[in-house]
């Protein structure tokens, strides 16, 4: 049986019996979405990458204790956010000072824009990935899981370990700091697409386009 045929229950139980290749099939099948997670939540390349190694390194290693009480890329995206708010604690814990000569530049640069793109699209994105940024992290968290990645609440709460209304509340409580934070952005106007899921405000659609478009 190839990778491609196999799901990922039975590519983690592979991992499991001894097959060396199993689990690095299953992380290069959920990666991207993986790496965005981890991106978003703690808007740093550098930290975003050690936590996302750290969680790849603990579910390597915690596979024979996954039951399959929820999907494999439930359980998978659990762990990469436990070790993003884990990373986020303590960065809030002991803060960094940047250094002069600008070397932690790059992790403040917008993730994958697009050179031909307008200007204000440019510091629209500038605008929405620093707004992420302010909220507690257990709120960005959550609209990033339910807003950005588009995950079910119910999903979600298996994902971070709570109740579905505290999903909701952490999503009702960082879209409403986000609609200040980013009311500047209503003067734009803006007619938002029906699928979007961040609000109904201009501002806080456009958080959600904003990252789908990076």
């Amino acid at each position: 049986m190839t990778d491609s045929s196999r799901s990922d229950a039975e590519l983690l139980r592979a991992h499991v019996d001894g097959d060396q290749y199993a689990f690095a099939e299953l992380f290069h099948r959920h990666r991207d979405r993986l790496w965005a997670v981890a991106l978003r939540t703690l808007a740093d390349r550098e930290e975003a990458a050690d936590a996302l190694q750290d969680a790849l390194l603990s579910a390597h290693r915690a596979a024979a204790r996954f039951r399959g009480d929820s999907a494999v890329t439930t359980w998978l995206h659990r762990i990469v956010v436990n070790a993003c708010l884990d990373r986020a604690r303590r960065r809030q814990a002991h803060p960094t000072v940047p250094l002069p000569d600008g070397s932690r530049a790059e992790s403040d640069r917008p993730i994958a824009a697009e050179p031909a793109a307008p200007a204000v699209d440019h510091d629209t994105a500038l605008d929405v990935r620093q707004a992420l940024s302010q909220l507690p992290e257990e709120q960005r968290a959550a609209l990033i899981l339910v807003d950005v990645q588009g995950y079910p609440v119910a999903e979600v709460a298996v994902i971070l370990g709570v109740a579905e209304g505290t999903v909701k509340s952490r999503c009702a409580r960082g879209r409403a700091k986000l609609a200040v934070v980013l009311g500047h952005l209503r003067a734009g106007g803006g007619n938002p697409r029906s699928g979007d899921r961040v609000g109904t405000s201009t501002a806080q659609a456009r958080t959600a386009k904003v990252e789908e478009e990076k």
